[in-house]
This record gives structure tokens, sequence and C-alpha cells, in this order.
């Protein structure tokens, strides 16, 4: 993987793994509803200027509403608000934990969508250490939970399991943000009325607020555009991996500001998290590389190459 591509792959491991405690905080006092709105409609209103300031938004959006409204669909408006729910009822490290089956869906759902990706044996040892990783941390938080908030968890994890290889495959075309743009508009328009019947009577707290602020300005505008920028970098299937960095990150926040135990096993499972996360990213022998599948003409910075799938 390239320098770019570990930059982009670090940043998506931390702002993708500080949600888990964020979403804990906000729906300490609000619905799921109002949380999913607030999240969407401060992305969108960050990112649509941006967006329309690109030419041709009305245009793109025309020509690409139906895959577009199948990204928005399994990415944000179902899985945030059934990881938002289960959050509830679930400890944020417990979240974040079940979220890291996120890559062996990935690749169930690649393979049997006919992706082009090759994953060789160095790829799935660590996407198998990583899994073993998880499993390590999950175990102990298993009985946190009841079986909804379990299945709702589930439900999150093929979501983004396979929204990536909607973007790769029907969107690779698209500019980024505006993809991500009329997708939180959409969204937010979805749920402005079950938060508006959801109004909390008084005004939140000061930390359930700034919550809310970084739910939608770091973890979904600036999140949004670097995981897009990762998946055109390194695929689809390799960009789910960073599910095995973000549980770290929302252990390690649950440890600092809600005083979760950080234990031997915890950092020996974190090993194992970044160990399968380097080998599940690594790439495979020259012959068996492909371009990913993300526009007619790919540039390979690793030789300066211009390759043509």
């Amino acid at each position: 993987m390239t320098a770019r591509g570990w930059f982009l792959f670090s940043l998506m491991g931390v702002v993708w793994g500080i949600p888990y405690l964020l979403i804990k905080v906000a729906v300490e006092d609000l619905s799921p509803a109002m949380v999913v709105f607030t999240r969407c409609a401060l992305g969108a209103l960050l990112l649509l200027p941006f967006a329309i300031r690109q030419g041709g938004f009305v245009r793109t959006v025309r020509a690409h509403w139906a895959p577009m409204l199948a990204f928005a669909c399994i990415e944000i408006i179902g899985p945030w608000f059934t990881l938002t729910d289960a959050e509830r009822h679930l400890s944020s490290s417990t979240a974040g934990l079940l979220i890291a089956g996120v890559p062996i869906v990935g690749v169930l759902a690649a393979r049997f969508l006919g992706e082009g990706e090759m994953l060789g044996a160095r790829r799935m040892t660590g996407l198998a250490v990583g899994l073993a990783g998880v499993g390590v941390l999950t175990v102990p938080h298993l009985t946190g939970g009841d079986a909804r908030s379990l299945a709702e968890v589930l439900l999150t994890v093929v979501g983004y399991a396979t929204a990536p290889l909607i973007a790769a495959r029907r969107l690779k075309d698209v500019p980024t943000l505006q993809l991500i743009a009329p997708c939180l508009t959409l969204s937010a328009l979805v749920y402005a009325t079950p938060a508006a019947l959801t109004w909390p009577d008084a005004m939140p707290s000061a930390s359930v607020l700034s919550a809310l602020a970084a739910l939608g300005t770091i973890c979904t505008a600036i999140a949004f555009i670097a995981f897009l920028e990762l998946i055109k970098e390194i695929g689809p299937t390799r960009s789910t991996v960073i599910t095995y960095v973000n549980p770290a990150v929302a252990v390690a926040a649950g440890a600092i500001f809600l005083d979760e135990p950080l234990t031997a096993g915890v950092l020996a499972a974190f090993a194992l998290i970044l160990a399968g996360s380097v080998l599940a990213t690594a790439a495979g022998p020259r012959r068996d590389r492909r371009p990913v599948t993300w526009s007619t003409r790919q540039t390979s910075r690793a030789d300066g190459r211009v390759e043509s799938p």
C-alpha cells in the first residue's frame, strides 16, 4: 500500500473509531433519530456548498440517482440508525468491537458479486489474525447487550460491508463531494420528521452538543471524504479493514473517557488487530496484482505506470 494509502487508512482508523463513544454520549439525552438527523444535517451543510461549487451537481445526481440512493440507504440511512439504537443498550466499546466483522462480510460479498480484487494467502491470514484479536476483545463484552441490539449491529455490519462495493462498481466516476453531499442531504430529510417528533424537552448538556458537533464534522463530513479516497486508493475490500483498527480506538476511548478497564488481554488483542490489518492490506505477488476498478485509467503510484483495466 502506498504512503497516501497508509495515511488515509490511519486517519480513518481514528475518525471512525471515536463515533461509538460520541454516539453513546449523545443517546443519553437524545433519540437515535435525533442523533442521526443532526449528524447528517451537519455533514450536508458543510459539504453541499463545495459539491455545488464544483459544477454539474444536478446533472451528476440525475445521472447516478439509483446507485446513489442505494449507497445512501445501505451506508447511512439504515446502518446509522441501527447502530445508534443499539448503543442505547450496548457499551460503546462493544459496538465498536462487533463492527470489526465488516471485513469478513466484505470479502464474502466481494466474492459473491465477482469483485476483481485478488485475495492471497497473506491477506486471508491477516483477516483471520485480525478477527482473532477482535474475538479476544469481544467475548468479555458480549454479555452487556440483548439479542435485538446485537442483531442491529449485525445489520450495520452488512451495510458497511456492501456499500463500498456499490461505490466502487457503480459510482466510480462520481466526484467524492457530489456523492456524499446528496446522500447526507437525503438521509437528513428522511430523519427530519422522526427527529422533530422526538425533540428533547430541555436543552441537551454541553457534552451531548459537543458529541453531536464532532459526529457531524469530524466523523461524517471529513471521514466520508477520506473514506472514499481510501476506496479509490486501495479498493473496496481492503478499505473495510479499517474496522479492525476502529475497535482498538473505541476501546482506548472507553478506557480514557469512561474508565473502562484496559487489561493485558486487551493489549494483546490490540497487537493482533494491528498485525492483521498490516497483513490484510498488503499487496499480493506482482503476478496477482490488478488495478483497482475505479476509473478507466489509473496511475500506479508504485512505479509510475499508467494502467488500463
